[in-house]
């Protein structure tokens, strides 16, 4: 276990909102589009669910893809659980989708004997800017579970683009000619190389509050007692999902960020640990040879960082260090660090570079707008937002949104 300081002091609001602010994190080249906005509308954030799978025709969970505008994940499920008469915890869902978008998802209810709910779903207790809408329905031998699904297809509007050094009231043609061609350059390039796989904003909760609740989480002390068992007491964890992701994650992004600034986040450390693309395999590596280089360079296989906790111990060598160094040089980190590892969270490892498939963009000009619309694929457990910082150097979200 790694040595840290124990005595949670505090840390002001300033230090903690610095901290979760993503948008100070480094890329690794200079974003071509100085400003945008995205949700203005919720149609401008689509998010389409992939979920592979073959649908048995039988059994006692009936899945329903579903629409919906405006409303979390966790509430529609209960509305769902209202409008069947079934206990919440009957009502599956793969991944948890923005409310403010237009998204696609899939639902599964545990209906014994098949008895389906006597009124048609048309929930009322929803709000004049909510909608949904089932789309399709299928009955299936299992209950759907969290992370089935493989990836989302994202559908993005920016709006209210500015380029650096000239009005865009008035742009010169072949100016603004120019300006698209780098954005479209740039696009291009991360369709090949991929980003940064930072965590999103929303990770860390308004002004970082979601860290804030993790430090007070720290700083109570442990029950006096823990169950003798070799398997872990998964309850509380559970229960603090939210605030030790909030942790795990900050943590990450910082490692993150000092692989971008050294260059090797897409190209790999001795001691460093890959993950096979596409999987959740990991394999470690005491040096980087020409076969992995190549490896590495086609995409194959990615660089990772820790997502932290105890028993860390696949990474090595420089990987290592890095790891260690920024931890144990940022007061704030290193209490992260040491409130996990007292919980015993398992140690994870995640991929520093994001993937882009299926990426294609439209420009949509009009007379007093320029607009760019984004059609690309993530995986699950991966930000829309890492592709957008990449692109935009200032990034708003529109406050009709959210």
């Amino acid at each position: 276990m790694t040595d840290h300081n124990n005595d949670f002091s505090p840390f002001t609001s300033a230090d903690i909102v610095l901290a979760a602010d993503t948008t100070k994190l480094p890329q690794p080249t200079l974003p071509t589009i100085q400003q945008a906005t995205y949700k203005a509308h919720a149609t401008d954030f689509v998010v389409n669910e992939i979920l592979p799978l073959d649908f048995t025709g039988e059994g006692e969970h009936l899945w329903l893809q579903i629409q919906k505008k405006g409303m979390n994940t966790a509430y529609l499920a209960k509305i769902l659980s209202e409008w069947a008469n079934i206990p919440l915890r009957d009502v599956g869902y793969s991944g948890l989708k923005d409310r403010h978008a237009l998204t696609t998802q899939w639902f599964s209810l545990r209906l014994p004997k098949k008895h389906l709910p006597e009124s048609e779903f048309a929930p009322v207790d929803i709000g004049e800017n909510e909608s949904v809408t089932i789309l399709a329905q299928h009955w299936h031998n299992k209950k759907l579970n969290r992370s089935t699904h493989r990836a989302n297809q994202f559908i993005i509007t920016l709006r209210e683009i500015q380029f650096a050094d000239f009005d865009m009231a008035a742009p010169m043609p072949e100016q603004l000619l120019a300006a698209k061609q780098s954005v479209e350059q740039h696009l291009v390039n991360i369709s090949k190389t991929g980003v940064p796989n930072y965590f999103g904003p929303q990770r860390f909760g308004w002004n970082g509050n979601n860290i804030r609740e993790a430090l007070a989480l720290f700083a109570r002390p442990l029950p006096a007692t823990r169950p003798q068992s070799k398997k872990r007491n998964r309850a509380p964890r559970e229960q603090n999902s939210m605030e030790l992701s909030a942790a795990r994650s900050l943590i990450f992004n910082e490692i993150l960020a000092a692989r971008v600034q050294d260059g090797s986040w897409n190209t790999g450390l001795n001691g460093e640990v890959f993950n096979l693309d596409g999987s959740g395999s990991i394999f470690a590596s005491e040096e980087i040879d020409d076969t992995l280089k190549a490896r590495v360079a086609s995409g194959d296989i990615h660089p990772t960082a820790v997502l932290w906790g105890v028993d860390n111990d696949k990474v090595s060598g420089t990987a290592a260090t890095i790891e260690d160094d920024i931890v144990q040089k940022n007061p704030l980190l290193s209490q992260l660090a040491a409130g996990l590892e007292q919980r015993e969270v398992k140690a994870q490892r995640r991929a520093l570079r994001l993937p882009i498939e299926a990426l294609s963009w439209e420009w949509q000009d009009t007379d007093d707008e320029l607009t760019l619309v984004l059609s690309f694929t993530l995986t699950t457990g991966s930000f829309a937002t890492s592709l957008l910082a990449s692109l935009v150097q200032n990034l708003h979200s529109s406050s009709a949104a959210s």
